[in-house]
């Protein structure tokens, strides 16, 4: 579908809402919007490139002249959306399960609107469904992780620490994060990559120090960080000397993990481990280029849990040539196993992802009902959605969802997909966010993305750093 407007920079977004209509490549849209110091119309004309058919639609609202040039500029874009989706799902016949919703955080729109006093939080549901047309079923779902999301505190003093580890055993098919495979990086690029870590955390803790910062979580991620050997991961582990109750490493490779490796994470006072399995389909697995097998997995989980270890474990809706049994499987499995926490993802075909040049083995068509069986089966077994995401090109526009057992939420977790607090990302790939609670604004500040580039700029990485912070 192509898309044209006069309001060049917001195409993006429009393009972005089009494409969940799915492939329209017959259908031109040609947007006007026109205002004067209180109204605002926006109008439409839909082509059909085939039949020469023309169609015109047209809205129009009023523009309080009170708001700020920054509500202002936000309401102009939540309208636009609006009123392409009305266009759209007139033209087409179709209903998109997030309504006019692109953005990665649902939950944060509508607990900012609750902040801000726009909406009452027993009215939540109804807000998405009448001003943005989401589905009774998202919006009850959005509504309903608000409520189990209780660990919220709002402090600029408490922070949370990410580390990335960017690299993995192998990359498989789906993955579009920028990871180095273990055997072409080499041991000595990991030991150089290990000292300017060292470095940016020793950093860190000058920052934290300065600026009387209280660590709250910390989260090592990647990548696979469980893939350093046993005196990379101690070493990595002794720099992170923080008091936290939340410490989580991802192991999502069950094949990294060994006894060792579980009693030197224990050690270093790790709380929580993601142990990901995606699917409990070997064939699958193979297809997909996850070289791991279920008993590695069972293994794993086994071994985390005498340890005493929270566990998390990640699985994927939509895989290429999954179907809806098989799906179902996985999901009795995870049941069966019964891990503190899982999240459930939908399949995101990403420009960076090998799977985006081999897209004819996918098929979507039982996508939405893999995500609905899902919650609605871990919801009757005692598990409660505690936080959501969406991301670009996801199978049919839809989520990832986080679930948690009796109280083993994750508090990093909610804190970055909330933007409640100020995160501070180290190494190659991470990100820093500092947040504002009184002025209600975020900063943002990336690290280089290669392991080459981050180990080379290292000292001007840190002096950037710095002068974010202080």
């Amino acid at each position: 579908m192509k898309i044209d407007t006069n309001v060049p920079e917001l195409k993006i977004e429009l393009e972005d809402l089009a494409k969940l209509f799915g492939n329209n490549e017959n259908i031109e849209v040609q947007h006007s919007q026109e205002s004067n110091s209180s109204i605002v119309q926006n109008s439409f004309k839909v082509i059909n490139t085939l039949t020469g058919e023309e169609k015109f639609y047209s809205y129009s609202y009023n523009l309080d002249e009170n708001l700020s040039d920054l509500e202002k500029k936000s309401l102009i874009k939540k309208m636009l959306k609006n009123h392409l989706y009305l266009t759209l799902n007139k033209e087409l016949k179709i209903t998109l399960p997030w309504g006019a919703l692109t953005g990665i955080r649902p939950t944060k729109l509508i607990r900012d609107m609750i902040d801000k006093g726009e909406v009452k939080p027993y009215l939540a549901s109804e807000t998405l469904q009448k001003f943005f047309y989401v589905s009774t079923q998202k919006a009850n779902l959005v509504a309903n992780i608000l409520k189990n999301q209780k660990c919220i505190i709002r402090n600029d003093n408490l922070i949370d620490l990410y580390v990335n580890i960017p690299i993995c055993p192998s990359r498989c098919l789906y993955c579009s994060f920028i990871s180095h495979q273990i055997n072409s990086l080499g041991q000595e690029k990991i030991e150089e990559y290990l000292n300017c870590l060292e470095k940016e955390i020793n950093a860190v803790k000058e920052i934290i120090s300065k600026k009387a910062y209280i660590v709250r979580t910390i989260y090592v991620g990647g990548g696979t960080p469980s893939v350093l050997n046993e005196g990379q991961l101690e070493r990595l582990l002794k720099l992170l000397n923080f008091p936290v109750d939340e410490f989580t490493v991802e192991c999502g490779r069950a094949d990294t993990l060994n006894n060792e490796k579980l009693e030197i994470l224990k050690k270093y006072g790790v709380t929580r481990l993601s142990i990901n399995p995606q699917t409990f389909c070997q064939a699958t697995l193979k297809r997909v280029g996850r070289n791991v097998s279920n008993e590695q997995i069972f293994n794993a989980y086994s071994l985390a849990l005498q340890k005493g270890f929270v566990v998390n474990m990640d699985i994927i809706a939509g895989l290429p040539k999954e179907k809806f049994g098989t799906f179902k499987k996985t999901i009795s499995t995870l049941l069966e196993l019964y891990p503190h926490n899982i999240t459930i993802h939908t399949l995101s075909v990403k420009r960076g992802a090998d799977l985006k040049w081999q897209i004819d083995i996918l098929d979507d068509k039982d996508i939405e009902k893999m995500i609905d069986f899902g919650q609605k089966t871990l919801m009757e077994n005692g598990y409660k959605p505690y936080y959501l995401y969406r991301q670009k090109n996801q199978l049919k526009g839809l989520e990832n969802v986080g679930y948690f057992r009796d109280e083993y939420v994750c508090k990093f977790n909610i804190d970055s997909m909330e933007e409640t607090n100020t995160i501070i990302g180290v190494g190659a790939g991470s990100m820093s966010k500092r947040v504002f609670n009184i002025e209600n604004r975020i900063e943002r500040q990336h690290n280089d993305k290669f392991i080459n580039d981050y180990c080379n700029k290292i000292d001007k990485i840190i002096e950037d750093k710095r002068k974010f912070f202080i």
